[in-house]
């Protein structure tokens, strides 16, 4: 299996020997929830200088595209798989700003009806899909809603959920 801290490692030391390292993602940009963020944290730790420049990424066009407030949100990247999920969850579930997640199509269904047990089935969402790209899909509605929707057209693609923060 891949490890990305050996091959951080190794990819420093490339560097360090004077090769010129560029990570290219086709993904949205390198480092947003995925292992880039290793990569950069470890060359700021050694003292190699990173440049970024912007490029897509999923989480804006997804936040903007639900119609749900945007003046403040936070991004929760992936849910962790299995252990730490219901109890990140149960932390979200008195956030009052927008919450931004980003989800794997084969967990899509299960992770919609976990945040109606905890936010409530009521709690208004957006599931985008494929942004940028010819089968772009923005789907709005409750995460009942959008469970049911997708429990019977099982989603493809890169999958950004949007969940509406707790009212008062």
């Amino acid at each position: 299996m891949f490890n990305e801290h050996r091959s951080v490692d190794a990819i420093c030391s490339r560097i360090k020997s004077g090769i010129t390292v560029a990570l290219i993602s086709d993904a949205g940009t390198p480092g947003i929830s995925d292992p880039g963020f290793l990569l950069v944290r470890s060359c700021i730790e050694k003292g190699i200088s990173v440049e970024t420049l912007p490029g897509p990424t999923a989480l804006i066009p997804a936040l903007v595209n639900s119609g749900l407030p945007c003046d403040r949100f936070c991004f929760e990247g992936f849910l962790p798989p299995k252990k730490g999920r219901n109890k990140k969850l149960t932390a979200l579930e008195e956030e009052p700003r927008t919450m931004v997640f980003y989800e794997s199509p084969y967990r899509l269904v299960r992770t919609l009806d976990e945040m109606a047990e905890h936010f409530g089935t009521e709690r208004e969402a957006s599931v985008s899909r494929e942004l940028s790209k010819i089968y772009e899909e923005n789907i709005r509605g409750t995460l009942t809603f959008l469970s049911e929707h997708y429990k019977n057209k099982p989603p493809k693609g890169e999958i950004v959920i949007v969940v509406a923060g707790k009212k008062d």
